[in-house]
């Protein structure tokens, strides 16, 4: 993990060279050309490229400071990614529901996986999304509290849950 972006990292340095050099070589000529060109095209383009160099230098303080990593944007980059795919995914299982290629239960279940790694990602839900979630897991809740109120005390519960890992054995 520890070289997670050098890669990138080298990548950036070297592209972030070229484009310092492309902006000095830039102005260079532009003073070798001076008497080649008229007043204003020559101011003009000074002013570009001073401007130019101005955005460069403001990009380099900030990688510099901390602000802006590579790795950092790659890792924005990627959790945009994964929430598109997550969201593309709720609206497929949406269809196959309704089309009946996908269970009621099993849709419920990876809706209400998906919603919830959503939610911890920082994503908004719609309404929709929400009460989807807040019924789902009150019915959850509900069926759980059942199971267990029929079993009775803890201990059958512990025994049940254990004889069940036991057989899986």
């Amino acid at each position: 993990m520890a070289s997670r972006g050098k890669s990138e990292t080298g990548k950036l340095r070297q592209n972030m060279e070229e484009q310092l050099d492309r902006l000095m070589q830039q102005l260079q000529d532009l003073e070798e050309c001076r008497e080649d060109l008229d007043e204003e095209e020559y101011e003009e383009t000074k002013k570009e490229t001073l401007e130019q160099l101005g955005e460069f230098n403001d990009s380099l303080k900030k990688i510099m400071s901390g602000d802006m990593t590579l790795v950092d944007e790659l890792s924005g980059m990627q959790l945009v990614w994964t929430i598109n795919v997550l969201l593309l995914c709720i609206r497929s299982m949406d269809r196959d529901v309704m089309v009946g290629k996908l269970s009621r239960d099993v849709y419920t279940q990876q809706k209400m996986e998906i919603l919830t790694a959503l939610r911890k990602l920082g994503e908004k839900l719609t309404p929709e999304d929400e009460t989807f979630l807040t019924e789902n897991a009150t019915a959850t809740l509900s069926q759980f509290e059942k199971v267990t109120a029929n079993q009775g005390s803890e201990d059958k519960i512990m025994a049940l849950a254990s004889s069940g890992v036991k057989t899986k054995s």
